[in-house]
């Protein structure tokens, strides 16, 4: 018999039960450290979407219109009623969806959360550079340029000038 939980698709499991969505930047080494962490306490529950917004396939039309430089300033999730969650609350939220809310449960004192915040939003604005990044901006500005590439690319690909339009074949001419 299956639990709750499981489903013979996992990805279909993963879309209907989940009870956060996690966007992380897959691109940064502690993020996907802690990640990692937070995947293996949530196992084949598919409790937590995890959302890599550095991958080439991010769409913020999927996650409630948060872009890729928004997303890379502060930490966010998503809730199923469509909540926006940010900063050190993602953390709070996740940790006790999977059980061990204790870690955190410190924050949730008035005063220590306070500064819990206060200390995280130093930690988001410096974290680029801290982990040999960068800056927001530049980061910003390369993926652009790396979307733009691809979809250059693709283009080329399908026959088509790096505007989009169509290129007419030159040997029917």
């Amino acid at each position: 018999m299956l639990s709750p939980h499981t489903n013979a698709n996992p990805h279909l499991a993963n879309a209907q039960s989940w009870k956060i969505k996690l966007l992380y930047d897959g691109a940064c080494p502690l993020c996907v450290r802690e990640v990692n962490f937070l995947k293996s306490k949530d196992g084949d529950l598919g409790l937590i979407n995890f959302v890599d917004i550095a991958a080439d396939d991010y769409e913020p039309a999927d996650n409630a219109g948060i872009d890729f430089e928004t997303a890379m300033g502060r930490i966010h999730a998503l809730l199923p009623d469509g909540e926006i969650v940010q900063n050190v609350e993602v953390f709070r939220q996740t940790y006790d969806i999977l059980g061990i809310g204790w870690i955190y449960a410190i924050t949730k004192i008035p005063l220590v959360g306070h500064i819990a915040d206060a200390l995280y939003g130093i930690w988001a604005d410096y974290r680029l550079l801290l982990t040999g990044r960068g800056n927001l901006k530049a980061i910003v500005a390369k993926r652009r340029q790396h979307k733009k590439e691809r979809e250059n690319n693709q283009n080329n690909n399908q026959g088509r000038c790096a505007d989009g339009c169509a290129i007419e074949d030159r040997k029917k001419l």
